[in-house]
């Protein structure tokens, strides 16, 4: 990349990897609102992140936390023409607990019902014919809702099997609601995941004062996942060669090589120069930008001359070719 020039090789390395603290002023991207179900889905993929908000929204010591294990969100039908579930999120608490979260974003009517009807389709998946009912395990449905469930002020609402005294009739089933559009009051262990949900920016974000690790993990997530597709495979090409450079930096204490580290570092930043291009060629021609729109995007985007411009180009096109 050398060949392109010192200020075209500095304008590539800024637009590709605007993360980096020591390259200032740069405009930062609009984020996917966690509260949406794909942005909520990968959140609770992460083992801190859904490790960090059972805790919380359980009210359990984090360190209680043995296994959090995702399970497959189709539930099984008894027989044709039965309704089929499909949850959000499955997850298997400590090998014993089943807890279903589900994130509705539009108000419905029957939101009750149907949480009742996966809570139920939970609870009886493993209760086969002729087996004991000791099989069944706790189950936990966790209603994250864009709306109003409720006319009281509580945000966090806890249902549980109780009589009208109050005296519990079983544990096996319970349910939490979650209601994001509700005023937060007070230090609440929930206040800083609301917060987080209803965020639309990465100022909103970063107004998040905590020292929350799940929600610390949550927030990085969130604004990788903000990313366009080809800034985040940018970012991810960065992120490949921070790993690589910690491993590498490893290496030379122990042999002593700081030559070769350099030269292996400059390498890998190169090639992830390389990648990036070639992403945003791809994203261009897919979007149906014409050769020469193209070319005078590289030209105006990263500093490169007609010519190197060009070549990229037709090198991209020959490629597809083959």
């Amino acid at each position: 990349m050398e060949r392109y020039g010192k200020n075209a090789y500095n304008n590539i390395r800024r637009s590709l990897f605007p993360s980096f603290p020591y390259w200032k002023g740069v405009q930062r991207v609009k984020i996917i609102s966690p509260k949406y179900d794909y942005c909520a889905k990968e959140l609770f993929r992460n083992e801190v992140v859904r490790n960090h908000f059972l805790s919380d929204i359980l009210e359990i010591p984090v360190e209680e936390i043995r296994s959090s294990r995702l399970l497959n969100t189709f539930l099984w039908k008894r027989y044709r023409g039965q309704k089929q579930g499909i949850l959000d999120v499955l997850i298997e608490l400590n090998n014993n607990i089943k807890i279903n979260i589900e994130i509705q974003v539009k108000a419905s009517a029957d939101w009750d019902k149907r949480q009742m009807f996966y809570l139920a389709k939970i609870f009886t998946a493993e209760a086969n014919k002729g087996e004991d009912y000791s099989r069944l395990r706790r189950c936990v449905a966790i209603s994250i809702l864009d709306f109003n469930l409720s006319d009281g002020p509580e945000y966090h609402t806890v249902y549980l099997f109780r009589d009208k005294n109050g005296i519990p009739y079983s544990d096996m089933m319970e349910i939490h609601t979650l209601e994001l559009r509700k005023n937060l009051v007070g230090q609440n262990r929930m206040n800083d995941w609301i917060r987080l949900f209803n965020a639309e920016s990465e100022e909103d974000l970063d107004m998040i004062k905590t020292e929350n690790a799940g929600i610390l993990e949550a927030i990085r997530e969130v604004k990788v996942m903000s990313l366009s597709k080809r800034l985040r495979a940018h970012y991810e090409a960065h992120m490949k060669d921070v790993r690589d450079r910690k491993a590498r930096e490893k290496y030379v204490r122990q042999e002593g090589e700081k030559e070769g580290f350099e030269k292996g570092l400059q390498k890998g930043i190169n090639e992830g120069i390389e990648k990036g291009i070639e992403i945003f060629i791809s994203d261009n021609l897919e979007e149906g930008k014409s050769r020469q729109q193209i070319i005078e995007k590289l030209v105006k985007r990263f500093g490169l001359s007609e010519n190197d411009a060009i070549m990229l180009v037709e090198k991209h096109m020959e490629g597809l070719k083959m």
